[in-house]
């Protein structure tokens, strides 16, 4: 791989050629975006509050589109200020144009308003100011609807136009920041996270000319001829007893793209599963989050940093592997959380088994450079790791929806950002991806952005081990010296009986983590 980062945005047959064609179902290079300027939001604390930022200062006029996973329309966005269903419903009450698919999710049942069923109430508050935010159940048998999109558009200067893509969710627990004690506002979680469980998350925001094509990824969601609900009598039911149509509303003529912003070239990855009836923009399902993952594998050559929530699934695992075994050079590092979300004795297995099966697969290509580590904060609780991003060579990296694990890659509709910054040239010190990797690994080994320890792809390896054995000594020892720096330490998921595997292997292979691609497909590594 070539270090220059130019290099690898200019080279069509190795990073155009990293994703498909969105629009030909598997064929094809999508091309990137160039002109943008891309600002990581580390935390959901830092994204709340930016959106908040964008969102209160819009006018009559202007435009809000978003889709989510789950929203909870009393989950505030800043400390002191209002909830998501607040100001969205404001918006939609002053004239400005507020839409938004968010995913019905399976066998939610329709019940009184004041019953905690997040999704419908967040789109009923906004409907009923004025906006159009619908149920969207158009998805893959057992697959959800999990991209978190905002695209805000100005009426009267679309160089204020802006996007913010991530892995970030407009409800409770997300809102935390780098001290990680928690989102006052939590959800339900395995015990061991706590009553308000710190939540490491990211998202970005983009300016410049990829806000128009994640309008236009929006577009196609909304556009959709199939009905929002699904063919089975009982979801058909829900939809009508949700008060919500069959069809959305047609959207309004799209504005010219904004102006070039930055030196930032972004390409939208995504997954959309096989299905049918099929989605009409990606009739044959849509891997292009899994094919940039497999060809950016394979062009890695000094370190392969990993934040995921749950990093398994062979397809996965062959990839990193595959890496490791072909670049003697290369180091990967991972981190995941420390217990699955939950891991009760039906849910915990099918997820901890899959996990050690990937763990086991890409360490023993590569015993002394894999390391797959957890995070706690400095009160000893875990840190629940919902960040999707992967960083490559410092050169290349994204943040996004996706999981590294096979329902993320085929079935699941998803959207993630790769972004190089053109800017860099053959340094890669100066480039975004670097930046980002020093703030997560600052934060994570309790360094400042400055030190020279972090700066060394080659040692980063040797660092964050010896961090883990320092927190991990520090445990096992009672606890009675000063704590050691940092929140790391080595992730060791707890072993699955042999009995229990043979139950949790197939939970795992077609409930916990489905393949999406078409039958000829499964049961190998190609997307």
């Amino acid at each position: 791989m070539d270090s220059n980062p130019g290099t690898w945005f200019l080279s069509g047959d190795e990073w155009g050629n990293a994703a498909t064609d969105v629009h030909a179902g598997g064929e094809g290079s999508p091309s990137w975006s160039e002109g943008n300027l891309v600002r990581p939001l580390v935390h959901g604390a830092t994204y709340f509050a930016r959106l908040h930022e964008e969102l209160s200062a819009l006018q009559p006029g202007d435009r809000v589109w978003f889709t989510d996973w789950r929203g909870d329309a009393d989950e505030r966005l800043t400390p002191d200020g209002p909830t998501i269903g607040e100001l969205l419903a404001r918006l939609a009450r002053a004239g400005v144009e507020v839409r938004g698919l968010i995913w019905r999710s399976h066998g939610e049942r329709v019940s009184a308003p004041m019953s905690n069923l997040s999704n419908e109430h967040l789109s009923r508050q906004i409907n009923d100011a004025g906006g159009e935010v619908l149920l969207d159940q158009r998805v893959r048998l057992f697959g959800c609807h999990h991209q978190k999109l905002f695209v805000i558009r100005n009426g009267n200067d679309p160089s204020r136009d802006v996007a913010f893509v991530g892995g970030i969710d407009l409800s409770h627990s997300r809102r935390d920041d780098a001290d990680h004690a928690g989102d006052p506002q939590a959800v339900d979680m395995d015990p061991r996270y706590g009553k308000q469980p710190p939540w490491h998350d990211a998202a970005l925001e983009l300016r410049g000319p990829v806000v128009a094509d994640v309008l236009k990824l929006f577009a196609e969601r909304w556009d959709d001829p199939h009905p929002l609900d699904h063919r089975t009598p009982y979801r058909m039911l829900l939809q009508r007893l949700a008060d919500m149509p069959r069809h959305p509303e047609p959207l309004p003529e799209t504005a010219p793209p904004p102006p070039p912003a930055g030196p930032h070239a972004v390409q939208l990855l995504r997954t959309y599963g096989v299905k049918r009836p099929p989605f009409p923009f990606a009739p044959h399902g849509e891997r292009s989050v899994a094919r940039a993952y497999t060809k950016a594998f394979s062009l890695a050559r000094n370190l392969i940093y990993i934040e995921d929530q749950y990093l398994w699934s062979a397809e996965v695992a062959a990839g990193i592997a595959s890496a490791l075994e072909q670049n003697p050079g290369l180091n990967v590092i991972a981190v995941v959380p420390r217990y699955p979300d939950s891991d009760g004795p039906l849910a915990g297995p099918p997820k901890r088994l899959g996990q050690l099966r990937a763990i086991e697969r890409m360490r023993r290509a590569a015993p002394g450079r894999f390391g797959v580590f957890n995070l706690e904060n400095t009160a000893g609780t875990p840190i629940y790791v919902h960040a999707k991003i992967c960083i490559i060579d410092d050169t290349w990296f994204t943040i996004g929806s996706d999981n590294f694990n096979r329902r993320s890659w085929t079935t699941d509709s998803e959207l993630t950002c790769a972004v190089i910054d053109t800017s860099a040239g053959s340094d890669a010190s100066r480039s975004l991806a670097h930046s980002l990797r020093l703030q997560l690994w600052a934060e994570h080994l309790g360094l400042d952005q400055g030190d020279p320890q972090l700066h060394a792809q080659a040692d980063g390896l040797a660092l964050w081990n010896a961090a883990a054995d320092a927190l991990d000594h520090w445990h096992k020892t009672g606890r009675s010296s000063p704590r050691p720096k940092g929140h790391v330490r080595h992730h060791s998921p707890e072993p699955v009986p042999r009995l229990e595997r043979l139950w949790a292997g197939p939970a795992n292979r077609f409930l916990v983590d489905p393949d999406g691609r078409p039958r000829k497909m499964r049961g190998t590594t190609e997307f």
